[in-house]
């Protein structure tokens, strides 16, 4: 079972802006602080298929993890899931977009966090986290939005 969380900013950006921004995995690292590196493995522009392979720190530790494209529905709507297995995954995650006034767009963030061996006595602290900086995560995601 997966546990969830969200979170919902205006971004003073056109919604294609937002969509082409947040569709470039490689630009998790400008508003991602656990995302210490992050390369696309799959050729071609993203969509549909498309797998990302980063390095991340949580609490200390180091991990790889490997994330592909699930759906891509221009400019409203991008899902992905967790290919690697660590502690604690994200069988699915995702980005909403709609246009929000002129100009702007309304962008909620949402993943469901799943435990594995040691990972599911972990999980209840990882979202809590997760929740508490949910708005905060929001906020660097739009501040990156905005300064690109």
């Amino acid at each position: 079972m997966a546990h969830d969380w969200s979170a919902t900013t205006t971004i003073d950006r056109p919604i294609d802006q937002v969509f082409a921004f947040l569709a470039d995995g490689t630009n998790d690292t400008k508003f991602s602080p656990r995302v210490q590196e992050i390369k696309k493995l799959t050729d071609g522009p993203p969509g549909v298929g498309t797998v990302y392979s980063s390095s991340v720190k949580d609490a200390g530790l180091k991990t790889s993890r490997e994330f592909k494209l699930t759906e891509f529905e221009q400019p409203t709507r991008i899902r992905w899931t967790e290919l690697t297995k660590n502690a604690i995954t994200v069988p699915d995650g995702g980005y909403d977009l709609e246009p929000a006034g002129e100009g702007s767009t309304r962008m909620t963030i949402s993943n469901g966090f799943e435990g594995h061996g040691l990972g599911k006595a972990l999980l209840p602290l990882a979202l809590r986290g997760a929740k508490k900086d949910a708005d905060a995560f929001a906020g660097r995601i739009k501040a990156a939005v905005e300064a690109s």
